[in-house]
């Protein structure tokens, strides 16, 4: 990875002896240091430069891809152990987003420490490196009477939509709002009609509101609002549903069933974290003994995380009651931040985890600005990843997303251009030179040409550079489905490219993603077997179906709400169509299993029946295994479907091949990524943070890229609005002390937010490429890839004809 600039680079060296008091040129041990550490930052580029002069005080980093921000954290963390002989009782405490992450940093301190030829022993426990999590899990674990989090008997989850607890939370909030329920049920426009009533009771109880619950508590939760604030901004607000009181009492319900199962979420432990530092003496003693505060990936951060960072990074003797800097006064929160020893580096242009998390790029953002008026703000432009060409288009996509207001009057970007590296610096860091144009533009007839087009591009740069190294990074894993079975059987699909012929291993990383989801399918087959009469448990089977292809596609929640009618037509009932009776005649042969089949075969047979390929029927197989030795002595239903859902709530079963490649591969997941010899198929967000010599971009649509916020069919008797992501700006607009939205106005600023997010993923998607970036929009695609057969005529992202115009001689 390019983005950790030089890794060889040499610290000039000084022979310490640990005993000794003066050195042979007379220098004392204390002075030969100081000149050490002196010439260390002589390669450093501007930024970096920055973070290594650091010494005290406040400091945002703003970096691009590709600047070498780990780097020159690195570089910095270990500068500042030296310089100020940290140790265990006056630490460097240094945070990250992932434990790979932490991982890789540490290493680098180390290895900076070590070329600092320091004595043997002497930065031991002077730093530690953290997840922000892991961090708040450390303080609360150490004052469990004051964080009130005990792990022994507490359980960790992560709620989800489709979790248990979510669904608990909604049936409650029906049982206790009948009347708000009805209001919801009416909707838009109602007849009264029962069958109606049935299928939007289905609708609501199993999408609409379990999305509601999971956004809005996800987005209160994380920016420190309780159940309570809620409550008290729902009278800011008067919309006809009472969005922000259906979210409120959702909230509320979730913390009482958090209670009394004994269960957290990773919030509690930010949460729990705060409550130790709430007690003066406990936060005088952390404060006392943590230097200062390194956070690395800080636009991935949460109000919550980032005020926990910011209570340990006070000073003691400038610390006062109030422990909220977001509550006061601009004025009041520079001085405040002023007295901080936090560096916080980032990206706001790579900011693309809203969609999962309720990080917001604004954050990062706003600290700095705040640290531009501080002086405090040093911006990393240089970045030696890709040729000219490719940051040209970077920043030509940049500042065309911002001047034309697809993403509102909120810029989707922070205005910041890339700049290659200087001459002046050695040749090895220098930006590589462009493979033929460096950036290549295409209009294939159809998304079967795009493939063709793609594969005889891999195979003649293949046979020109052995050793390169290739990725196509797609927006959906069923775009990288399609292509991985494609080009793995190009005969089937009518392409004349056989990648394999040259040796070109396909590794399709979302397989693993799909791997993980067999435990959750094979879950929902079984419970759906064990509880038929369930209207939950058929329609969460007919999904796992309707994706399998199983079944044809449609809104299932008519079948879940009149169940006996679907699965047992009588003489009576109405005809059922072809379509209906397909997915009724499988429903049925589940059932007769149950009856016909022993208990231990039928996750075997469940495999079979979802149609498993060879590596899935393996990870069924090893399913099986685990649920047989589990229930061991007590092989009944309900023991099997306890150990299957103990499993997929808890996410600890790890596919075949998953198991294989950590075998071989180790810790380090990024190198199964960039093998030489091998094409990598993967997401635009998992591919953040990776680099490759040839990148691919195709299904460059509008409809996937910005894409719009859609309501699905099923739930537009509410209105053309989605209630959680109207909650969730509604949420937004009070935490940034705007006034708050009404519900049209906050399902616009909902789709501006999406807007700017997928740009900053099509940048960060074009940034990853270091001498070819080649990208394409089809004339024919699929409006939906669970269909990938059936194309029509698709629009380009907006941003390839402005490319196209800018760059003529990229066309192809």
């Amino acid at each position: 990875m390019t983005d950790d600039f030089d890794d060889n680079f040499t610290f000039p060296s000084a022979d310490i002896e640990t005993n000794a008091t003066d050195t042979e040129n007379g220098l004392s041990i204390a002075a030969l240091r100081k000149q050490t550490i002196q010439k260390i930052p002589f390669n450093l580029r501007p930024g970096q430069q920055q973070m290594a002069d650091w010494k005290g005080g406040p400091l945002a980093v703003s970096a691009v891809p590709g600047a070498g921000k780990s780097y020159g954290m690195a570089t910095a963390a270990a500068l500042a152990i030296a310089r100020y002989k940290l140790h265990s009782h006056y630490q460097l405490i240094v945070v990250t987003f992932t434990r790979s992450a932490a991982n890789n940093i540490r290493v680098k301190i180390r290895k900076f420490l070590e070329k600092l030829s320091l004595p043997k022993g002497s930065f031991e426990g002077g730093f530690v490196v953290h997840t922000l999590h892991g961090l708040a899990l450390s303080i609360a674990l150490r004052h469990p009477e004051l964080s009130e989090l005990d792990l022994e008997n507490y359980n960790l989850i992560l709620p989800t939509p489709s979790n248990k607890i979510t669904r608990t939370c909604v049936e409650s909030w029906i049982a206790n709002n009948p009347r708000h329920y009805q209001l919801l049920i009416e909707g838009s426009q109602f007849d009264g009609e029962e069958t109606e009533r049935l299928r939007r009771q289905s609708v609501l109880r199993t999408e609409v509101l379990p999305q509601l619950a999971w956004k809005a508590i996800q987005q209160a939760k994380s920016s420190g609002l309780k159940p309570e604030d809620l409550w008290q901004l729902r009278n800011e607000t008067n919309d006809s549903y009472q969005v922000l009181t259906i979210a409120a009492s959702l909230y509320q319900i979730y913390q009482e069933i958090l209670r009394e199962r004994q269960l957290i979420d990773y919030d509690e432990m930010i949460l729990a974290a705060l409550r130790v530092l709430q007690n003066e003496s406990a936060r005088k003693m952390w404060q006392n003994q943590v230097f200062a505060v390194f956070e690395d990936e800080a636009q991935d951060s949460t109000p919550l995380q980032t005020k926990l960072l910011e209570i340990l990074a006070t000073s003691s003797e400038n610390n006062d009651s109030n422990l909220d800097f977001s509550s006061i006064a601009q004025e009041e929160r520079l001085s405040k931040l002023s007295h901080l020893n936090l560096m916080r580096v980032g990206d706001p242009n790579q900011a693309i985890n809203s969609t999962f998390t309720p990080a917001d790029p604004i954050d990062f953002r706003r600290f700095c600005e705040e640290c531009e008026q501080l002086e405090k703000l040093a911006v990393m432009e240089q970045a030696g990843r890709s040729c000219q060409i490719i940051i040209d288009a970077a920043n030509f996509v940049l500042k065309w997303v911002n001047n034309s207001n697809l993403a509102g009057k909120e810029k989707a970007f922070r205005d910041q251009n890339i700049h290659p590296v200087k001459a002046k610096e050695s040749e090895k860091n220098k930006n590589p030179l462009a493979t033929g144009g460096g950036l290549e533009i295409y209009e294939p007839r159809d998304i079967y040409q795009t493939l063709e087009l793609m594969g005889k591009r891999i195979i003649s740069l293949f046979k020109e550079n052995p050793e390169g190294k290739f990725a196509v990074l797609v927006r959906e894993n069923k775009q990288g489905k399609f292509i991985a079975d494609t080009f793995t059987n190009p005969g089937k699909y009518g392409i004349d490219i056989d990648l394999g012929k040259y040796g070109i291993k396909i590794h399709d990383v979302s397989q693993g993603a799909r791997h993980s989801q067999i435990p959750a399918e094979i879950l929902a087959l079984m419970q759906f077997i064990d509880r038929p009469h369930s209207p939950d448990y058929l329609k969460s089977a007919l999904k796992v179906l309707g994706d399998r292809h199983l079944i044809p596609q449609q809104d299932y929640n008519a079948f879940a709400s009149q169940l006996e009618q679907f699965l047992y037509p009588g003489p009576l009932d109405p005809y059922q169509s072809e379509k209906v009776r397909k997915c009724r005649d499988f429903c049925r042969s589940l059932l007769r299993a149950k009856s016909e089949l022993p208990l231990y075969q039928l996750i075997s047979f469940l495999a079979l029946e979802l149609k498993y390929e060879q590596s899935d029927l393996a990870t069924a197989d090893k399913l099986a295994e685990r649920v047989a030795k589990q229930t061991a002595g007590n092989s009944s239903m309900n023991a099997m479907l306890e150990v299957l859902s103990e499993i997929v709530n808890s996410e600890r079963f790890e596919s075949v091949e998953a198991e294989e490649n950590s075998k071989e591969m180790g810790e380090n997941s990024e190198q199964n990524y960039t093998h030489e010899r091998q094409l990598t198929i993967i997401t635009m967000h998992k591919a953040k943070g990776l680099d490759w010599d040839f990148v691919f971009l195709p299904f460059l649509h509008e409809n996937i890229i910005p894409g719009n916020l859609r309501v699905l069919p099923q739930a537009n008797f509410l209105g053309y609005f989605d209630l959680a992501e109207v909650a969730r700006a509604q949420i937004r607009a009070s935490l940034q002390r705007e006034d708050l939205p009404d519900i049209s106005k906050a399902w616009e600023e909902a789709g501006y937010l999406k807007m700017g997010e997928e740009f900053r993923l099509l940048y960060v998607a074009m940034t990853r490429a270091k001498k070819l970036l080649w990208m394409s929009a089809a004339k024919l695609a699929p409006f939906t890839w669970n269909k990938p057969e059936n194309l029509q005529s698709q629009k380009p992202c907006p941003v390839l004809p402005v490319l196209k115009a800018e760059f003529p001689e990229s066309v192809r």
